[in-house]
Order: structure tokens, then sequence, then C-alpha cells
């Protein structure tokens, strides 16, 4: 421990007196969480919907056949229970819930309401609002073709507390409205910063630890002072820990400042234990770090670090769901995201922060992820060797 103390305080008196390193640690992060916390957008295609159906009748069946009928819902279930439909929607099983009531078909064709409720997981609030627009469309075509069947006066009625409503004239001999109520979870607002900030400081603290241990070790074999290290009887973990630690601590620092600022700039909720986040993002962290080592061992220069470091930050950002839904990636692209971390940790983020989960709905990421840095860290010491060749 002696030995790793002092790394650790020679590690600190190079961050500090490189002007270059503290700047990209101060500035660069501050960029990303005004500027991306901003700019993204969605697409939305194979949402997995549960539908629960009470009536079990043909109109029933129908409106499930519309909502298949294109690319935009997959239908995972049909219950009768809510419970059941409401427990697919809190562990992510199902994006979007309709619930068709008893009496469906026989309210329709004698006139009277027949409402329909839409659940829509607004936890993520602009893809919730595109989901819900596409509900929308699909319901209301349903119910223009029943009219056009059964010649009804429908108009269309919205407004934030119920965007969708069809009422019709009634008419005992024909077919009665057809009600349309949205009710968002987690993010009633639909506030799409809720949904994107804690992204971004997941991507803050993975670009800015990444370069700088990727950088690490490369800088010192091209300054010269690596050699000095080889010719001590210091051994590898102590040497990879020594390089670790401050850059964690640095990390993390910069990841409890952007999480204030998140709740201070853009109102990011914190419902869940904030625990749970601060372990993940430790656990997260050592997976980042050790991969930034990995690559700052097997590469001579900096050029080079950088060229990897940048190759597999454009594949964390990009496939981790971060910015675009992976259920609308391919097949191959969303095993691929399976395996990074990044994606991980964002669902650790948003789990405790918007849905208000703990430990129990995060414990098999976490656990993935304290798996990943121990075999991260024990690669890295493998990497790295005592010679100059």
């Amino acid at each position: 421990m002696r030995t790793i103390r002092f790394l650790v305080r020679k590690e600190f008196l190079q961050i500090v007196r490189d002007r270059g390193t503290m700047a990209q640690l101060l500035f660069i992060p501050f960029v990303q969480l005004l500027v991306l916390s901003n700019a993204a957008t969605f697409a939305i295609r194979d949402t997995r919907v549960a539908i629960v159906d009470q009536d079990r009748t043909p109109a029933s069946a129908a409106l499930r056949a519309r909502l298949e009928g294109g690319r935009q819902f997959m239908v995972e279930r049909v219950t009768s229970s809510v419970v059941s439909a409401e427990r697919d929607l809190i562990q992510r099983r199902a994006s979007m819930i309709v619930h068709i009531p008893p009496r469906f078909e026989e309210d329709l064709t004698r006139g009277s309401a027949a409402p329909v409720q839409v659940s829509v997981n607004a936890e993520e609030g602009a893809v919730a609002g595109l989901i819900a627009g596409y509900a929308q469309q699909i319901i209301a075509d349903f119910a223009s073709d029943r009219a056009a069947a059964f010649p009804l006066a429908v108009r269309m009625v919205g407004d934030d507390d119920a965007p969708v409503v069809m009422t019709a004239t009634p008419n005992p001999a024909r077919p009665g409205p057809l009600g349309v109520r949205f009710r968002t979870w987690f993010n009633a607002t639909r506030n799409y910063k809720h949904y994107m900030v804690p992204a971004i400081l997941v991507s803050l603290v993975t670009i800015i630890g990444t370069l700088v241990t990727a950088q690490n070790i490369a800088r010192e074999r091209e300054l010269g002072t690596l050699e000095q290290l080889n010719v001590t009887p210091l051994r590898s973990i102590d040497f990879i820990a020594g390089k670790l630690i401050p850059a964690w601590i640095t990390a993390m620092a910069l990841f409890v400042i952007g999480l204030v600022a998140g709740w201070l700039l853009f109102g990011v909720p914190m419902r869940g234990p904030l625990w749970v986040v601060v372990l993940g993002a430790g656990v997260y962290l050592t997976v980042a770090l050790g991969i930034g080592l990995f690559i700052s061992a097997i590469t001579h220069t900096q050029q080079q670090t950088m060229f990897v470091s940048f190759f597999l930050l454009m594949v964390y950002l990009l496939m981790s769901g971060m910015y675009t839904p992976i259920e609308s990636m391919p097949s191959w692209a969303q095993w691929v995201s399976a395996g990074t971390p990044v994606r991980h940790f964002v669902t650790v983020m948003r789990t405790v922060l918007v849905r208000g989960g703990g430990i129990e709905a995060t414990w098999r990421e976490i656990a993935g992820l304290a798996v990943a840095g121990v075999a991260v860290l024990a690669i890295s010491a493998g990497a790295y060797r005592k010679t100059t060749a």
C-alpha cells in the first residue's frame, strides 16, 4: 500500500501540473452537459406492447390486429390482468399498455362510451411522445373504419390530461364513441432532459475517464519516465492500481458535480436511492478506466492511443441506447450493445433517477459491471510489461 500511495501522489501531481489535462477535465464535461443534452432524434419501431383484453370479442381482436399491422408496435403479451400488464411496464418487458375493458364491443354497438386506456412509459420523454402519436393515429384509423361501416359524426378532442378522445353522436343502431385516454408513467411531463441528462453524465465520465487513462502510460513512455519505473521492483498490479485510483477519484468527483448540475440546471428528478447511483458509478468507472489503461498498455504512442480510444468511444455511445432506441437496431447490433458497459450504466442511471427503482431493479447490471471490472483490471495488469521493446 505504501508503494501505491506514492504512485497515487505522483499521478495527482502530474494531473495538476498539466494544464492541458486540467482543461480537458474541467471544460469538456460541461460542454457535453449543456450542449449534448439538447440534441438527439428518435425513430420508433417494434415497440413492445402489453394488451389487457377483458372483452375477448371480434372488436377487441380487430383493434389488436390493427396495432400489430404496422412496424411500430409488437404485441408482447395479451392478458386479462391489469396488474400483470403493469408489472411488464415496470420491468421493461413492455413500453405501452392498451387496456380494452369488458363490454367493449357491446358498448360500441349500442352507442355507449367505449373507452380504451393507453398507458405509455414516459421515462423516455421524446420516445413516449412518438409512441403516443403512433398509437393515437392507429386507433383513430380504427375508429374511422368503424365509422365508415356505421356512419357516425366522429370528432377528435385532445388535451394534456387526455391526449386522445374520440366522440360520436350516439345512435342505438350504430357503434358508439371510442374514447382513448393516455396515461404517462415515470415522466408525466415528457421532459426530454429528464431522460437525456443522465445519459449525458454517463457519456461525460466515459469520455473523460477513458481518454485520460488511455493516454497515461503512453505519455510516460514517450517522456521516458516509464523506463525509470520499469527498473524498480514494482509489480504490475501495483502499477495499474497506482494509475487507476487517481483517475477514479477524479472521475467520481466530476460525476458528482455533473449530477448536482443536472439537478439544479435541468431539474433531473432524484426519485430513487442515490447510493445506488454512486455504487453503480464507482463500479462502472472501474470498467471504463480499466479499459483505458489496457489501451494505454498495448499502444506505444499517444496518437495510437487516441485512435483506438475514439473508435471504442464511438461504439460505446452509438450502441448504448443513449441517443437511439436499442429496439430499432438490427439483432446483431443489439447483441453488440449488450456487451458494452455504457448501456448497462445508462440503464442504472435512468432506472434510479427517473423511474425511482432501487438495488432490486439494478443489481444485475451492477453485478455484471463488477465482474467486467475485475476481468478488465486483470487483463490490463497482464498486458503491462516492464520492457521497452
